[in-house]
Order: structure tokens, then C-alpha cells, then sequence
């Protein structure tokens, strides 16, 4: 089964905060470019989604707003469900939930939360997810989403969490990395195009009860207009060193050129991968805007 072709979408993950003015006039700017969704991730030494997420539904209109994506470790079903209606109702029903399994044991350790195995972890994703959407969707649950439901983005690679997305999610999202064996749980490199492309493959196969298979999201990780693809290489290369240099450019991790020669990458990834959903971080945002100009929903 092939996925289908989808209109393009881009989201902005805000991970640099700064002032409270700074953050939301990112976010206005995010609006004013073109971007479809906000997006806030859930670390550590980064803002708070759910607050941030608040200050961006009063200063915009049009884009959605997500979470990108909450650990779930850091969550019962109770208090979570509690913030997503908040949100949702706060935005006029423009909220996203965004969830992972979550992959840095030190920030668990910070929290003093428990550091579950992988299978533990993806336990705790498939309970969340399934306790969450029932109370959410409670017509007696305080406060009361605007969205029934609330629309679903489920992050990571493995064949668990890809059954679990293929099952309950609006969007799969895939970042393309893995955990380095033997090293730090956290630390993360790229899994080559033919094997990304092994895992996108392997989804609609997962969702062949649906009606339609979930939206594809990918995280790219670094944008330059530039003609020369050198510095782009040398900052990827640690998290893909196994790869040839052809491989990482031809990684959709990494977006080089022009606009209308990253907007033909885009194209080419959508047709290749499923992908039609991408996700930049916030610093690139402005080199980004061209491209999203170009292929919003087409």
C-alpha cells in the first residue's frame, strides 16, 4: 500500500523562548509567514508547553498549536487531560497533541521520575493515549474540549509506536534518529534514507483498517540557502557518521539551496517518504518562509 499524496503543511518548533514579548512575536511572525501550526517541545531547560502554547493562541489567529512532543513520562492521563482541554478551549479548538515516549533518561532524572525501559516507556505512551482520549472525550469531563477529538500527532520509529499511530493518531511523525548503542540513553544519530524510508513504508501496512492512514510529519533539523552544502555536511555529520556524503544530502534532515530548490526536495520527499506534513526549528524559521510560501497547500 503507498500513502497517499497529501497537501503540504509546515509547523514551527519554537525551542528558543527568550522574553515573553520575544516568544510571541515569533509567533506572530510564524502567522504572518505562512506557517500552519506553532509547536512547542517538551524538555527540560526549555519553556513549558502548555503556557506557551496559551500566550500563542492570544496572539494569533489562524495557525493550530501543538505540543512536540510531550514526553510521556513526565504525565498522568488525569493532569494531562486537564491541560489539553484548557488549551483547546483557549484557542477556540486550534490545539494538537503531540506525544512521544520519550528518550533522555537525565531529564528524568532531574524530574525524580522513573526511567522505564523501551518497552516500558511505550507501556506508558500506549496507557496515556488511551486514557487521555477517553476522558477528553467524556461529555462529563471539566473543562471541555473544543475539538472532539483533539487531533493526535504520536512521535518515534519503532514498529509499537507505529501500530500506535497507524491505530489512534491523526499524524505519525518521524525524526529520523535513533539511540547510539552504547552510549548515553539520549543520544540520538540519523538512521540512513533507505532505512527511513523502510520505516515510512512500514506504516500504511500498520493502518490498513483505516478508512486513510495518518498524516506523515518529519522533524528537518537544518536549513541553509546556500550553494555550497559544505558547513551543512560537517554540522550533520556527527549524528549520521556512518553516512556518505551523498546519503546526507540526500537525508531530508538536511535542506540546502535555494527556496525553489528546497521546495523540489520537498516534493521529492513527499513522493519518496509519504511526507507532506514538516516540521522546522524556530532559528530557521525565516530562511524557511520562502518554501513555505511556495508549497502551502498545494
Amino acid at each position: 500500500m503507498s500513502h497517499p499524496i497529501r497537501p503540504f503543511r509546515f509547523g514551527v518548533n519554537m525551542v528558543t523562548f527568550g522574553s515573553g514579548e520575544e516568544f510571541r512575536k515569533r509567533c506572530r511572525r510564524a502567522e504572518e509567514q505562512g506557517y500552519d501550526i506553532v509547536q512547542v517541545p517538551d524538555h527540560l531547560g526549555l519553556s513549558a508547553p502548555f503556557p506557551a502554547l496559551a500566550a500563542a493562541a492570544e496572539v494569533t489567529e489562524r495557525p493550530r498549536l501543538g505540543t512536540f512532543v510531550l514526553n510521556a513520562g513526565f504525565w498522568n492521563p488525569a493532569l494531562l487531560a486537564r491541560e489539553v482541554a484548557t488549551v483547546d478551549q483557549l484557542s477556540g479548538g486550534r490545539l494538537e497533541l503531540g506525544l512521544g515516549a520519550g528518550y533522555v533518561k537525565a531529564e528524568h532524572d532531574t524530574a525524580g521520575l522513573p526511567w522505564a525501559s523501551p518497552g516500558g516507556r511505550v507501556d506508558h505512551l500506549e496507557h496515556l493515549v488511551a486514557e487521555v482520549s477517553r476522558l477528553l472525550a467524556d461529555p462529563d469531563h471539566a473543562p471541555r474540549p473544543v475539538q472532539q477529538p483533539v487531533p493526535l500527532l504520536i512521535g518515534g520509529n519503532g514498529d509499537r509506536v507505529l501500530r500506535l499511530a497507524a491505530r489512534t493518531a491523526a499524524v505519525a511523525a518521524f525524526t529520523g534518529g535513533r539511540q547510539v548503542p552504547g552510549e548515553p540513553e539520549g543520544t540520538m544519530k540519523l538512521i540512513s534514507p533507505a532505512e527511513l524510508e523502510q520505516r515510512t513504508g512500514a506504516l500504511p501496512a500498520f493502518a490498513a483498517e483505516r478508512a486513510e492512514p495518518p498524516e506523515l510529519n518529519y522533524l528537518i533539523q537544518y536549513v541553509a540557502q546556500t550553494s555550497d552544502p559544505g558547513e551543512a555536511l560537517e554540522r550533520l555529520r556527527p549524528y549520521g557518521p556512518a553516512m556518505s556524503d551523498e546519503e546526507l544530502l540526500a537525508h531530508p534532515a538536511l535542506l540546502l539551496g535555494s527556496p525553489e530548490e528546497m521546495a523540489e526536495q520537498l516534493r521529492a520527499n513527499r513522493e519518496r517518504y509519504g511526507f507532506s506534513y514538516f516540521t522546522v526549528l524556530d532559528p530557521y524559521m525565516d530562511a524557511f518562509a520562502p518554501v513555505v510560501a511556495e508549497l502551502s497547500g498545494n
